[in-house]
């Protein structure tokens, strides 16, 4: 399928990459424009920031209340933005889209950003507030039983490393992963999988952009070659938690993240994995007001609430 005429349509206003260096401050400046005010976003019954406690640090998160309910599943919930963009604000809308669609409270995380904080300082709060989101259950209104963790793009590579991270520290009340459009391998080789070259152009994020847009984080001191930067070279992927994996058609990381579903299901992991027709890198975050991109918010309800309790 070609790319959805509404992307496409925003694509063509789009300048082409003049291979100019990249300003992260213009960039973040950029995005934090176009956050739309607050009586123009998804109503909910509450939105509260907060502080968490962890041992990176204070932590800042927006926790997000569906509705009013006697107890919850937690949802912690990981920004993306190449590590070095994204914020409270910029996915506020994604973030209250889950909170509404699964049920669930949403616990987003303000993680501290390269190249300012070096690796693995985000990773570090994003675990951190996964293990003070279990410790403070009870103050969250907890059910006990699902305490899941999501992202999109770098948001999704951190979920995997945290899955792997509360595994390898035997922390097994995580019960769910739920990826969007991961970035799993940063050590960045154009013919290891096809859609790095089947998408290279055209489609908004380019594969030429990848290591330009990823170099903030790995010149932090991200190695490349280290599985908590690259999940995807986990050797052992058995005992992580049950995953939903959503890739788009025409995303140069598609393939990696297909392959990370794959090899889950292959560990005896229960994984599913779904392909967003005509859809490319970034669109839960830019067009999930498209209803068939919408769709994965609901999707994401639907993994998270098939049995109400922890899949292993």
């Amino acid at each position: 399928m070609t790319i959805h005429p509404e992307i496409a349509k925003i694509l063509a206003t789009l300048p082409a990459p003049d291979g100019s260096p990249l300003n992260p401050e213009a960039l973040r400046a950029g995005e934090a424009a176009q956050v739309p005010p607050l009586e123009d976003r998804l109503p909910l019954h509450s939105v509260e920031d907060m502080t968490a406690q962890t041992p990176s640090g204070e932590v800042p998160v927006r926790i997000y209340t569906p509705i009013d309910a006697d107890a919850y599943g937690l949802l912690v919930y990981f920004h993306g933005g190449a590590f070095f963009l994204g914020s409270l604000d910029t996915h506020d809308h994604v973030a209250r889209s889950l909170a509404k669609e699964t049920g669930h409270k949403v616990i987003s995380v303000g993680y501290r950003l390269a190249p300012e904080a070096a690796f693995p300082a985000g990773l570090d709060d994003c675990y951190g507030v996964l293990r003070w989101a279990a410790e403070q259950g009870e103050s969250l209104g907890w059910d006990g039983k699902n305490l899941a963790i999501a992202g999109d793009s770098s948001g999704g590579n951190f979920v995997a490393a945290v899955a792997a991270k509360a595994h390898d520290d035997g922390f097994f009340g995580l019960t769910h992963q739920v990826l969007f459009y991961p970035s799993l391998d940063l050590d960045f080789d154009v013919d290891r999988y096809a859609s790095l070259r089947e998408n290279a152009t055209g489609y908004g994020l380019e594969t030429a952009g990848l290591l330009p847009f990823n170099s903030f984080y790995l010149d932090s001191g991200a190695d490349p070659a280290d599985p908590l930067v690259s999940p995807i070279k986990r050797e052992d992927l058995a005992g992580l938690p049950a995953a939903l994996v959503i890739t788009a058609e025409h995303d140069p990381l598609r393939d990696e993240g297909e392959l990370y579903g794959q090899r889950l299901n292959e560990a005896g992991v229960h994984a599913t994995v779904r392909r967003y027709a005509g859809a490319g890198h970034g669109f839960v975050q830019h067009f999930s007001w498209i209803p068939e991109y919408y769709r994965a918010f609901q999707e994401t309800g639907d993994f998270l609430n098939r049995s109400r309790r922890r899949e292993r």
